[in-house]
């Protein structure tokens, strides 16, 4: 039979609900407050659930809004208040709810509503991706939620000037739009075309780093960034680059100019490092609900040694550790242990990886070897890049990559 949780401040109308939907054979969860709702919801996964607005800790009109962030609103939720209004109703519905209920709550009404819910198909596919509203408790990334939709509401265009360590897709999945569409602009490299814009209508551009893009992809960015409006779209590109440093590289000056108007300097993950447990876990439930990976859960060590490595690669780079812990990891907790053994050594023991116990020409021609690979992953190859990255002039860069053993990549210069 299906389970359903209750969620309502007042412990009569959590005795009397819970007693009438017992008696029609279903199973029944109880909730105090959002805080038990959300232990509940997470442990319990109920198939439907009766939601109060009105309660002393998180109100059900904000516990909604989160699971709808969380990509965890895939079960039915009928609202209940004795306060309601019609813009209560309306806002309760647009965020998910299935339906309202007014308290006293008439027997028939609530065995409708209920029936009705369970009977309800469940939309497929994935969750929505997670966003910036996922973290209720992080007051950094609750903060960066309010300037990022501030901004929003007046301009098409916003520039996330970042460095390592980059929260900046999930800053770009924070951008409200009128459509979840999506379209990642660097992975593009065939001209743009106007079928792309009206497919991605109403939804949200993106680029992770502008100076990886080739020619053609630049070409691709004014092509869309001229077209905004028509197709109601907004674009969200990030750089650690200047305006002056692109425009060395050869973009368009108007382009470029049109990217600068509007900027933000995000955090980065070594910003918020001491939110970084809840970064893991919202990650971890997300996938789990999406059916990514299997439902798994950090303890608290696990999620100190998170907290502790350096993350480079930023929030890409821990949703994919996340993700491999959760597939590789055989219990149900995810342990320190876990951590140690399924992350790559040098990322697990925040270090370069270097034996000590070598001669100091060895271990310093191991460093460079290590710190090569590193930017040359990080820039793609590209070589002018990796030289402004590290200060070299490019011939002696060539000739250091050569000595190392290294491959020079020519190939990712070209337009």
């Amino acid at each position: 039979m299906a389970k359903i949780l209750i969620v309502d401040d007042e412990v009569g109308i959590r005795e009397l609900l819970s007693e009438i939907l017992r008696d029609e054979g279903y199973d029944i969860l109880l909730a105090e407050n959002a805080g038990t709702a959300r232990a509940m919801r997470n442990a319990g996964r109920p198939d439907m659930v009766l939601l109060d607005i009105w309660m002393p800790d998180t109100d059900g009109i904000s516990l909604l809004k989160e699971w709808a962030a969380n990509g965890q609103l895939n079960m039915p939720v009928v609202m209940m208040s004795g306060h309601g209004t019609i813009d209560t109703a309306v806002e309760a519905t647009r965020i998910g709810a299935i339906d309202y209920l007014e308290k006293p709550i008439a027997l028939q009404k609530l065995l409708a509503a209920v029936k009705r819910g369970l009977q309800r198909p469940q939309a497929p596919g994935a969750p929505a991706p997670l966003t910036l509203a996922a973290f209720t408790r992080s007051v950094p990334l609750r903060e960066l939620r309010r300037r990022v939709e501030q901004i929003a509401s007046s301009t098409r265009v916003l520039l996330l000037r970042v460095g390592a360590g980059s929260l900046a897709e999930l800053v770009a999945r924070s951008v409200q739009s009128s459509s979840p569409a999506w379209l990642d602009l660097s992975a593009i490299s065939a001209p743009l075309d106007i079928a792309q814009l009206q497919a991605t209508q109403g939804g949200v551009l993106f680029v992770g780093e502008l100076a990886r893009l080739s020619r053609a992809q630049q070409k691709n960015l004014a092509f869309a960034v001229e077209r905004l409006d028509r197709y109601d779209l907004r674009v969200v590109v990030a750089t650690d680059r200047s305006a002056e440093g692109l425009l060395a590289e050869g973009w368009e000056e108007a382009l470029v100019s049109r990217l600068f108007e509007v900027s933000l300097a995000p955090p980065s993950i070594a910003d918020v490092r001491d939110d970084l447990p809840e970064l893991a876990s919202q990650v971890l439930m997300h996938l789990s609900e999406g059916g990514e990976v299997p439902l798994r859960r950090f303890s608290t060590a696990a999620l100190n040694q998170l907290r502790n490595l350096p993350w480079p690669g930023g929030y890409a780079e821990l949703r994919a550790a996340v993700k491999s812990l959760a597939l590789g990891t055989l219990e149900e907790e995810i342990g320190a242990g876990d951590v140690r053994r399924l992350l790559p050594p040098d990322a697990a023991a925040g270090s370069v990886g270097v034996s000590l116990d070598q001669p100091l020409r060895e271990a310093r021609e191991a460093f460079e070897r290590l710190y090569f690979e590193h930017h040359l992953r990080l820039e793609g190859g590209n070589m002018t890049r990796l030289a402004e990255k590290t200060g070299l002039e490019r011939t002696h860069l060539y000739r250091k990559l050569k000595q190392l053993g290294l491959q020079a990549g020519r190939r990712h210069e070209e337009a």
